[in-house]
């Protein structure tokens, strides 16, 4: 998975959220056996473990509402804000809205289900998918982050080969970009729900909006940078050389590329609505309003 990034990552998951010619060659799937039961996105969420990673991420989520209300409100926030908090991250809210987005994205792209079913339906894909949901969850503790970041230093000094694949991995996936895209969608989104109930100055317009995001932009890619490669290095730690080539073999083909950009597209979805209803929230409770 590659949804990845802390604000919004994995991969993700996404995931989260992750050298054949094909995935389906991994466990061979016959023509009779597709057209008997073509999977579904609903299917695909299922065999994934969204509902794990968005676990994760309600707890991310949870933590960042903490951190939030010491920046933005010290001292007043409480338990109002904290039940708002967690009635914005609630998991069955999260996963509706993002199996809604996930049919959406992979709209016309039914051929290449088979394909991404085969590979994360058998034992490497879902092994795959468990570490890197521990991983996400695993760096939530300071102290693990810390010392995945002095591996990844590690292996940068030794020019180790696993990091060349951890680079090729995030390069092939873009997972740079579409994170850092992701988190200045959700900053976005934060401000134009603040600017709703009108916490922002009236004279804020939306081209202001956008330059402060902007503005925001080598922060993000810094932190994004310093994130990503901690949690590629913790997550696929435990894989064999051989099991890597396989999973980038995977994430380089048309169905592993349709499903990169159906989950980041997703998970946008999810985290944007996310960000301005705890811009909305953040505003009322700044103006002493009722959340």
């Amino acid at each position: 998975m590659r949804m990845m990034c802390k604000l919004w990552s994995l991969a993700v998951i996404g995931a989260f959220l992750a050298a054949m010619t094909l995935p389906s060659l991994a466990n061979p799937v016959s023509q009779g056996q597709v057209q008997q039961a073509v999977p579904s996105a609903v299917d695909l969420v299922e065999v994934l473990k969204i509902d794990e990673i968005i676990e994760v991420m309600r707890l991310e989520g949870l933590g960042y509402g903490e951190d939030m209300a010491a920046e933005l409100f010290p001292g007043k926030g409480g338990a109002t804000w904290a039940t708002a908090v967690g009635l914005i991250y609630d998991a069955p809210s999260m996963r509706a809205r993002f199996e809604a987005a996930f049919g959406a994205q992979l709209a016309g792209a039914e051929s290449d289900l088979p394909a991404i079913m085969a590979f994360f339906n058998a034992d490497l894909g879902q092994h795959i998918l468990s570490l890197e949901v521990e991983a996400r969850r695993s760096l939530m503790d300071e102290a693990v982050e810390d010392a995945a970041k002095a591996l990844v230093e590690d292996m940068r000094a030794e020019a180790a080969p696993r990091f060349d694949a951890l680079k090729r991995f995030s390069d092939t996936n873009d997972l740079i970009e579409m994170n850092v895209m992701g988190a200045m969608n959700a900053n976005l989104a934060f401000f134009q729900g603040m600017t709703e109930v009108g916490a922002l100055s009236q004279d804020m317009t939306e081209d202001d909006m956008l330059a402060d995001v902007w503005g925001q932009e080598p922060e993000i890619r810094a932190d994004t940078e310093a994130w990503i490669f901690p949690y590629l290095a913790l997550a696929y730690g435990p894989l064999s050389d051989a099991e890597m080539a396989e999973y980038l073999a995977f994430s380089e083909t048309t169905a592993g590329q349709k499903l990169n950009a159906a989950l980041f597209g997703a998970f946008d979805v999810v985290f944007t609505g996310i960000s301005r209803d705890l811009g909305r929230a953040a505003a009322r409770q700044m103006m002493g309003e009722d959340i």
